[in-house]
């Protein structure tokens, strides 16, 4: 995934210095599409972790039973 530091050092490039997306591609060790990708998107990217439930949650109705029969 591009950084936001990628993302704004090759719009950087393409716009303040002027460099094709081929030359931004080869300084950045990055595609030509991911370049291009960054220079069309007006946001920096996003990651959208999904949810992860935990290791306890498919046993956690049998401990809630365990703890009401045996209180401590």
């Amino acid at each position: 995934m591009l950084s936001v530091e990628d993302w704004a050092e090759i719009r950087r490039l393409h716009r303040a210095e002027g460099l094709p997306i081929k030359a931004i591609a080869r300084v950045l060790g990055v595609s030509r599409n991911t370049v291009r990708a960054a220079l069309a998107s007006d946001a920096p990217p996003k990651y959208v972790r999904q949810p992860k439930g935990s290791i306890v949650d498919a046993v956690e109705p049998r401990i809630r039973e365990l703890l009401q029969a045996f209180p401590t």
